[in-house]
């Protein structure tokens, strides 16, 4: 059973690769976004960055998806922001086996891929708060996010 936590700012890639590496690795895909409360998603929608207090019932629901993913011998891989230190434990509190992937893309980059995006409720305006809320993570699989998504499945499956 293989649990992997792909995380990062907005516009990283964590759906594409995520849902790419659970193919890959015979995984159920999560994707984070459609655990969020109808409440965070008009928030972000206006403009208005979550904190820790309306993000912490969607970390929790996550942990509990994950938890029973865990209990019922289920390989996943999760998409999910995880921008704080803190978020990804309370992910791990749900399965303590969590891998985490970290897509380490260049603002620059970031930026085009989110002014070329359309039909998703997180504004570009909003990657500034996310940048500034990123905690990189430390002793985990932090990879180029920029690489083409094929390359990046071939390593993650290596490493994983």
């Amino acid at each position: 059973m293989t649990q992997v936590l792909v995380m990062g700012v907005s516009g990283s890639g964590k759906t594409t690769v995520g849902t790419a590496l659970a193919e890959a690795i015979g995984a159920d895909f999560i994707e984070g976004d459609a655990f969020h409360p109808p409440d965070n998603v008009a928030r972000m929608s206006a403009g208005v960055p979550l904190d820790d207090a309306a993000r912490q019932p969607w970390l929790n629901a996550l942990a509990n998806e994950l938890r029973r993913a865990a209990e019922g011998g289920r390989s996943v891989v999760l998409a999910c922001s995880s921008l704080k230190a803190a978020y990804r434990e309370t992910l791990r509190s749900g399965c303590p086996t969590l891998r985490t992937v970290w897509l380490d893309v260049p603002r620059h980059v970031l930026e085009q891929r989110l002014r070329d995006r359309s039909g998703h409720f997180m504004p570009a305006s909003l990657l500034e708060s996310q940048i500034a809320d990123l905690e990189s993570p430390v002793g985990e699989i932090a990879v180029d996010g920029t690489l083409p998504v094929s390359c990046l499945v071939r390593g993650l499956r290596v490493r994983l």
